[in-house]
Formats: C-alpha cells, sequence, structure tokens
C-alpha cells in the first residue's frame, strides 16, 4: 500500500503543475481529476450482530466492523474516513481504527443499563476521505442494519415482596404451608431475575422452606413450649445472589383451648416517677364455653427480698422518725458510722439502707452517756429484725439488746432476745421499799420470729404491761414470769448490741450470747409510744399495689387489700367485670429514687362452677415487674469559694458568714436526638434541673481543727428549729442533717458563721462543703471555700514614700465576689507606676524651675555666644543623674537648640518615664502628646556646672 502511494504521487504532481496566472485552469483540472479518481463507494455488511455487557463500552460484533473501497489505494479516495449512525439520542458511536484499512470499532458513549433497554438496532453508514483532507466530495456506503443485545451483569440482589410475614397456627397441627413469601429480583436477563432457592436463616427452628417460599412446621408445635417464633428467611437468585435484606416471619402458635389468663406479658417495666401503672390491661380469662359461676382472683406482689421486706425510704432513723411526726429524744443504737457515732464501725453493713448484719461473731458496745442509766417506767424499743431458725435442738440466746453488768457480776438489767423462736424482753426493776415479785420477762411467739423475713417491731414498755406491736398488728405476751428486783450497786452497767456483754463469771470479761440475723433501725425512746399513725408511718412500704378508678370497678366486684398492700383479693360472679377488674390493677412506687430491680408477682384463681362435680383449674398467673433505674441526679454547691474581711469582722459577735450565696443546684442528663432525625447525627445531652430532698451537709474544716480558745463555727438554733433540721458541732467541723428540701439547706448555710477573737495572726481558713440525698447513696461536689483576713497597713509620714513603692502582701490578682467591691476599694493602694509618676513630676517641675532661671541669666548676658554656651553646657558628665522629664509637658520658653539635642534628652528621659506609662491616662496625660507638638515645646538650656547631684 505505501508503494502504490508513491506511485501516484508523481502523476498527481504532473497534473497540478501550473503558472500562478494559470490558477482558475488549475482548480477545474484538480476536480476534474478528483471525480474521475473517487470512482467507487465504500462497502460494509449489510446487517451486524453485536454485545455489549451492561456498565461497559465495548461493542463486540459479528462480523467486525470493516469498510472497503476500491478506490484503495488511492489517497483519500480509497481511504475509509468515518462511520456514521442513524438514529436519535442513541448511546453508541462508531469510530474508525484504521483509515487504509478500514477497520472501525463501535462503541458506548454512556453506561448502558440492561434494566432500562436490553437491545438496540440501528443504521450504520461508511464513508471514504473524499478527494483530499478537506472532506470534500465525500462517499458513503450503503446502509446497514446494526442489533445490540444487551448482556445483563448480576447487580442487584433479590428483595422481598414483604417486611414481614405473619401466620397463625394451632398446637399439636402439621402443615404442608404455613405461609409463602415471595420476593422479586430487578436484573434483566432470566438468569439472574429469578429466584431460584429460598432458605431459612435462623437456626434451630421446627421450620422449614421449598423453592417456592413455602414455610412448614417440621414438629408439632406446643404453645406452652413457645407461643411464638420469629425466623428470618434470606433469597437466592439463580446467579446464588443471596437478598439484600432478610425478610422476618412471625409464627404465632394458638392453643388448643385451655382454660386460662390470656394476653398478658411477663415482664412490666415500670419507670420511676410514673405513678400508678397497669400490670395486665390486656388480660382476659378463657374459660372455653366452661359454666362458672364465682371467681375469686388473688394478686400478690412479693417484695421481701427488696430492702427491709420491700421498698421504704432509706433516710437515717432520726431523719424518718422526724418526717413521720415522732416525738423527740429517740436514740439512734445502730446509727451510720462516723466520727460521733463510732461504735457501729465494724459491723456488717448490707448496702445504703443501714442494714447491720450479725453472724453470731461480733457485738457492738454502746458508749456511756448515749441512752440514760435508768430508764423511767415507759419507754419504747423499735426496730426491724430478719430472723431464720435458731440451729440446735436447744438453741442459745440471741441477744438482740442487753444492758449489763460491765465487771465483777453477771446481771442483766434489761434485755431484748430470741430464743427457740421465742422473742423475749427481759426487765429488772431495781429495789425500793416494795420487796416483792415484779414482772420481769415477758414472752411471745409469733410465726414471723423465724420466717427469714423482714418485720417491724416496737416493744411497748408501760410497766408493769409490756405489749409488743408487730407490723401494726398487737400481740400480748403468752408467759410473764416474775422475779425478784436487782439490789443496787456501784457496779457500771455496759449497754450493748448484737450480743450481751459478761462481764462477771469470766477470767476476762468478753461477748456471750451472738446474734444470728439482721437488725435495722433499732432505737430506744424513753417516754410514752408514739401515736399509732406514726407506727405506721415508719412501717409503712412506699411501693404496692393499687386499683386505677375504684368507681369504675363494675357491679358485684368485692376487694380487699392486706395492710402492706402488696396483696389484693377480688371476688365477682361475672367474667366480664372481673376482667375489668383485673386489669385495672396497677403497681406503684412512690420512691423518687427507688430500689432497682425485680418485683414478682403471681396471680391465683379459685373458680366454683354451678353444680358441677369437676370445674376448671386456671393455672397461676407468674409475671414481674422490673424497676428501671432513676436518673442520677448531679448535685452541685457553687457559691464565692474565695473572701476577705477586716480583723474586726471576725471579732465581732456576728463573725464572718461563710456562705452568703451558696447554691445548691441538681440536675440529671436528659438525651435528646438531633433534628434532623439522621441516624449518623451524634444524639445531644440535655441538663435539666429537678428538685428532691437532701439528708445532710457536713462542713469539714481544713488543714488542721479549730481551736476551741480562739476560733469557732456557729448556727443559730431557731434556724435549724424552724426547718426541722439537726445539727452536731465540734473543732473538726459542722454537719447538718435530717430531711429537708435544697432550699432548706440553702438557707441554713448561709447562716453558718465562722469567729475568731485573734485573727491578726490568721492567713488563712479553709472549709470543704459536701452534701448528700438518701444516706449517702447521690453526694455533691466538693466545695472548697478559703477566708482570709484584710490586714490594714499603716505608714508614717516620714516613710511614706519608701512604704509606697512595696506592693502590700494582699494586692494579688484575684476574682472577687460583687460583695466585698467596697472594702476592696477601699483598701487597695496605689501602684508602683503611680508613684513613679508622682516622682517623676515633681523632679520635672524642679528641673525645668532651675533651667528656666538658668536660660533667662544665659540669654542676657551672653547672646552672642549663646551657640558656643549651649554646647558647653550640654558637654557635661551625667552618670550620676538621671533626670525624668514628662514627656507630655509643655513650656512657655522660648524653642532654642538643635535637633540633636532634643533626641539625646528624650532619650535620657525615655528611661525615667517608661515605668509611668501605663498610668498616663489616670493623670490626664496621653502618649503622643510630645510628637504633636514637637515644634512647640521649648528647647531648655541650662549651665550646670554648679548644679548638685
Amino acid at each position: 500500500m505505501v508503494t502504490g502511494r508513491l506511485c501516484w504521487v508523481p502523476l498527481l504532481l504532473v497534473l497540478g503543475v501550473g503558472s500562478g496566472s494559470g490558477g482558475g485552469g488549475g482548480s477545474r483540472r484538480r476536480r476534474l481529476l478528483a471525480s474521475k479518481v473517487n470512482k467507487h463507494k465504500p462497502w460494509i455488511e449489510t446487517s451486524y450482530h453485536g454485545v455489549i455487557t451492561e456498565n461497559n463500552d465495548t461493542v463486540i460484533l459479528d462480523p467486525p466492523l470493516v469498510a472497503l473501497d476500491k478506490d484503495a489505494p488511492v489517497p483519500f479516495a480509497g481511504e475509509i474516513c468515518a462511520f456514521k449512525i442513524h438514529g436519535q439520542e442513541l448511546p453508541f458511536e462508531a469510530v474508525v481504527l484504521n483509515k487504509t484499512s478500514g477497520e472501525g470499532r463501535l462503541r458506548a458513549r454512556s453506561p448502558i443499563d440492561c434494566e432500562l433497554q436490553k437491545e438496540y438496532t440501528f443504521i450504520i453508514q461508511a464513508y471514504d476521505c473524499g478527494t483530499g483532507p478537506q472532506e470534500t466530495a465525500w462517499k458513503k456506503s450503503h446502509k446497514a442494519v446494526v442489533h445490540i443485545q444487551v448482556k445483563d451483569v448480576n447487580e442487584f440482589a433479590p428483595t422481598f415482596k414483604e417486611p414481614a410475614y405473619k401466620a397463625v397456627v394451632t398446637e399439636g397441627k402439621m402443615y404442608d404451608s404455613i405461609l409463602q413469601v415471595e420476593a422479586v429480583d430487578e436484573d434483566c436477563s432470566p438468569q439472574y431475575s429469578q429466584i431460584c432457592n429460598y432458605e431459612i436463616v435462623t437456626t434451630d427452628v421446627p421450620f422449614a422452606i421449598d423453592r417456592n417460599g413455602n414455610v412448614r412446621n417440621t414438629e408439632k408445635l406446643s404453645y406452652d413450649k413457645q407461643r411464638q417464633y420469629e425466623i428470618l428467611v434470606t433469597a437466592y437468585d439463580c446467579g446464588q445472589k443471596p437478598a439484600a435484606q432478610d425478610t422476618l416471619v412471625q409464627v404465632d402458635v394458638k392453643p388448643v383451648c385451655k382454660p386460662g389468663w390470656q394476653d398478658w406479658t411477663k415482664r412490666i417495666e415500670y419507670q420511676p416517677g410514673s405513678g400508678s401503672v397497669p400490670l395486665f390491661p390486656s388480660i382476659h380469662l378463657e374459660t372455653c364455653d366452661g359454666a362458672v359461676s364465682s371467681i375469686q382472683i388473688t394478686t400478690e406482689l412479693q417484695t421481701n427480698y427488696i430492702g427491709k421486706g420491700c421498698d421504704r425510704e432509706t433516710y437515717s432513723e432520726k431523719s424518718l422518725q422526724k418526717l413521720c411526726g415522732a416525738s423527740s429524744g429517740i436514740i439512734d443504737l445502730l446509727p451510720s458510722p462516723s466520727a460521733a457515732t463510732n461504735w457501729t464501725t465494724g459491723l456488717l453493713v448490707d448496702s445504703s439502707e443501714m442494714i447491720f448484719k450479725f453472724d453470731g461473731r461480733q457485738g457492738a458496745k454502746i458508749p456511756d452517756g448515749v441512752v440514760p442509766k435508768n430508764l423511767t417506767d415507759q419507754f419504747t424499743i423499735t426496730m426491724w429484725m430478719k430472723h431464720g431458725p435458731s440451729p440446735g435442738v436447744r438453741a442459745e440466746k440471741e441477744t438482740i439488746l442487753c444492758n449489763s453488768d460491765k465487771t465483777e457480776m453477771n446481771r442483766h438489767h434489761y434485755a431484748l432476745y430470741v430464743h427457740n423462736c421465742r422473742l423475749v424482753f427481759l426487765l429488772r426493776k431495781d429495789f425500793d421499799q416494795a420487796d416483792t415479785f415484779r414482772p420481769a420477762e415477758f414472752h411471745w411467739k409469733p410465726d414471723q420470729i423465724c420466717d427469714k423475713e423482714w418485720h417491724y417491731y416496737v416493744i411497748n414498755v408501760e410497766f408493769p404491761v409490756v405489749t409488743l406491736y408487730m407490723d401494726g398488728a398487737t400481740y400480748e405476751p403468752y408467759l410473764v414470769t416474775n422475779d425478784w428486783p436487782i439490789h443496787p450497786s456501784h457496779i457500771a452497767m455496759q449497754l450493748t448490741v448484737g450480743a450481751c456483754w459478761q462481764g462477771g463469771d469470766v477470767t476476762k470479761p468478753r461477748f456471750a450470747q451472738f446474734f444470728h440475723g439482721s437488725l435495722a433501725s433499732l432505737t430506744i425512746r424513753p417516754g410514752k409510744m408514739d401515736r399509732q399513725k406514726v407506727v405506721s408511718c415508719l412501717q409503712a412500704c412506699k411501693e404496692g399495689l393499687d386499683i386505677n378508678s375504684l368507681e369504675s370497678l363494675g357491679q358485684g366486684i368485692k376487694y380487699h387489700f392486706n395492710p402492706s398492700q402488696s396483696v389484693l383479693v377480688m371476688e365477682g360472679d361475672d367474667i366480664g367485670n372481673i376482667n375489668r377488674a383485673l386489669q385495672k390493677v396497677s403497681y406503684i412506687n412512690s420512691r423518687q429514687f427507688p430500689t432497682v430491680g425485680v418485683r414478682h408477682l403471681k396471680v391465683s384463681s379459685k373458680v366454683q362452677c354451678f353444680g358441677e362435680d369437676v370445674c376448671i383449674s386456671l393455672p397461676d398467673v407468674d409475671a414481674y415487674v422490673m424497676v428501671l433505674q432513676a436518673v442520677e441526679p448531679q448535685i452541685t454547691l457553687h457559691g464565692t469559694d474565695r473572701v476577705w474581711r477586716p480583723t474586726a469582722q471576725f471579732e465581732s459577735a456576728k463573725g464572718v458568714t461563710l456562705f452568703p450565696d451558696i447554691k445548691i443546684v441538681s440536675t440529671f442528663a436528659k438525651t435528646e436526638a438531633p433534628g434532623d432525625l439522621k441516624a449518623t447525627a451524634p444524639k445531644s445531652k440535655v441538663f435539666e434541673e429537678m428538685l428532691h430532698n437532701l439528708d445532710f451537709c457536713d462542713i469539714l474544716v481544713l488543714g488542721g481543727d479549730l481551736d476551741p480558745k480562739q476560733e469557732c463555727l456557729e448556727l443559730s438554733h431557731s434556724e435549724l428549729h424552724q426547718r426541722h433540721l439537726d445539727a452536731t458541732n465540734s473543732t473538726a467541723g459542722y454537719s447538718i442533717y435530717g430531711v429537708g428540701s435544697m432550699s432548706c439547706y440553702e438557707q441554713v448555710l448561709r447562716h453558718i458563721r465562722y469567729r475568731n477573737w485573734h485573727p491578726a495572726a490568721l492567713e488563712a481558713r479553709r472549709f470543704r462543703l459536701k452534701c448528700s440525698e438518701l444516706n449517702g447513696r447521690y453526694t455533691s461536689n466538693e466545695f472548697n471555700l478559703e477566708v482570709s483576713v484584710l490586714h490594714e497597713v499603716r505608714v508614717s509620714d516620714k516613710e511614706h514614700v519608701n512604704h509606697l513603692i512595696v506592693q502590700p502582701p494582699f494586692l494579688q490578682s484575684v476574682h472577687h465576689p460583687e460583695s466585698q467591691t467596697s472594702i476592696q476599694r477601699s483598701s487597695v493602694v496605689p501602684s508602683i507606676a503611680t508613684v513613679v509618676i508622682i516622682i517623676s513630676v515633681c523632679m520635672l517641675l524642679f528641673v525645668v524651675a532651675m533651667g528656666m532661671y538658668r536660660v533667662r541669666i544665659v540669654h542676657q548676658h551672653f547672646t552672642q555666644e549663646s551657640e558656643a554656651a549651649k554646647e558647653a553646657e550640654m558637654d557635661w558628665d551625667d552618670s550620676a543623674l538621671t533626670i525624668t522629664v514628662n514627656p507630655m509637658e509643655k513650656h512657655g520658653a522660648p524653642a532654642r537648640g538643635e535637633d540633636e539635642t532634643e533626641e539625646e534628652e528624650e532619650e535620657d528621659l525615655s528611661s525615667s518615664s517608661s515605668d509611668s506609662e501605663g498610668s498616663d491616662e489616670e493623670y490626664g496625660v496621653g502618649r503622643g502628646g510630645h510628637g504633636q507638638g514637637g515644634a512647640a515645646q521649648a528647647q531648655l538650656e541650662w549651665d550646670d556646672s554648679t548644679l548638685p547631684y
């Protein structure tokens, strides 16, 4: 082909030769030559069949795209320049790969999607290159039909028509098809668009599925075994591509009709603060057409393993007594361990509810003075006790409370103990004129003594009568034994808890008769017993069963609660009314921060039928209430954490108020979803304020205890009394306790005062404040306060200048509260910068006066030699003199002298005036004054030969 082209070149050159004047004739000759050279049209096949894979641009044609021209090897005329496709908006184009050979390629201009169009048909033509490079006189081939088929790619996964399927079956039956699931595929080809298989993803389920999606059971289902099955099913297309999302198949098992309660849930969640929540809002009784004449339902809430038998307030015993309105004078024998009540430190404690466990090896000695030595004929002992059967046939006495001789003898003056599941109270009266038998031992034997459950006991002594109240019920002693009075002696007595002190008949005094069980809130109070209302309040549960809307129970429904509202009995003869009544039974917990955990529920039924020997039996309903965690409060104390006060205020009778602006805030974190509801967006936390009580606040002295000879903490008793709070004061700090609102504690804390009779030697006193709720369950941050003495600095007139340039030690860069602004302003001493300014101004005035005087003399007597005199005067030794000139000062003397002299003076003055730049504004002097009045300022000249340094 290359050789052919070279052969044609001379001919073309010869034909194209012509003079410049014959250009028009040459063009006609070239056109004539072209028509003679490009004689034939290109030739292509009449039809083509092609295949293209979707999302690809290469089309495979059969036969290949090749155009032939008989004019070859003539240049242009025998070459193929283009393939053109005829059709509207076709996503294909044809390109020439080799003009000489006529080889071309068909390709896609944009991605091809089989799902949009599976095949394309269009017309294509080939064009030669005409007569020259200007693409003139092209000739085109005949039209050829191109048919292209799009090859599918398995890009789509099967999807189910329904996101979930549900069916109901009866237990005990086998089904060929319980339900049918169906999936589709969006691919275009039969291979990838058809579903070839279904599969159950969930393992260990009694179900199977066939290729058509029919779900069947492989074994008989039992309603009692499992009432509902949830299985996941996936699908595969014929390319074995699994479904993008599995579908859920829910199969509910319907029982063969069996009498019993239906449509109830085993778990009931209770959110604290929800009030009364229904337990079984949809429950109903299925009798299977049985004839029922009446039914009795007993609903029992089992809380014996929560706290002291149920959810009760966990405040200290003294706080609970005040909340219930008990009389004053109650002595807590098992208080929380602290510095003042340290006898319970070594005892085993269960949780934060101050439950003390006694394992038969420990006891606690009550210090002298806590309980009066000689109780009157009237006093009351209260306690919570949990006790089980004693080991052995003849068990020893298990002492709860004992007052015995400390040494020498082993006499028991009064004691409370358990012996063989009997509760015994011993009271030996002192000897008086009547030397007769008196009641000494009182015995009770209720079944609850050894049932391992919590019970509330009140032993009321009104000698010679002693009465036991247990859980609000009255028990008289079944046995009372008499004994002789105890003869008086000078032997000291020891009061103990959990064991009895044996001071005599042994080589070394020790504990004996240990208690096995748990105790809480053990108190003793001289005087008459509180009202029954107070006793009921102290033992009342904060959780129990409730009935919503008693008036809508319906006619013929009888109900009864036990005292603690843990058992509810309802009875009726109409099934519909019984259903509605049980749907209204609810659980309530009035505590703001209840104990988290499970409360078991049991509903038992007794059915009576109409004269039939055999009546239906109903299985019990076993459920539970899950009390969720309440929001955790964050108690925050904030206020002024550093104060200064003058010595006179420390010495005054009112002293220094420590927390004048203390604020107690409790917040809880609440998570909120973002506003745009995007799953990827992070959730924001919002803190909301909440209100609750506090039960104590401690003020701890840091850096050593208080010296009672010269300092103390004070608080008016009226502030405590009117808010029903108590307090203890010691050299280690001040403790305020009792149940009260946060605002009450704020008011009391704002009246705490610190006094110091010798504050001169005091630099600072530091205190730490911390508050608590629920006996330490929730505590606040530790708020630290520092109180400093504002010392006064007094100086004499002679030492005024020297003392002012030294910064006082109490002038520190700290943040002061607004309440101290007036004190601080009155005690501020001028700063160093201010002092330097004053000294500089004084020296300036002196120098200016001397200079003006010398200038006048020189100007009058040496006018002709002014320049020489000035140079001589400015050439002086100033090594020992520093002259401070205010650069803002303007002088009335005429400006005389050279500029460089003025610059030298400014340099000398700059070092002395730099310290006063910060306070220029205070004296009305601007920094730019010197530059603004440069020409107007006078040049100073003087003779320094006689100036003293």
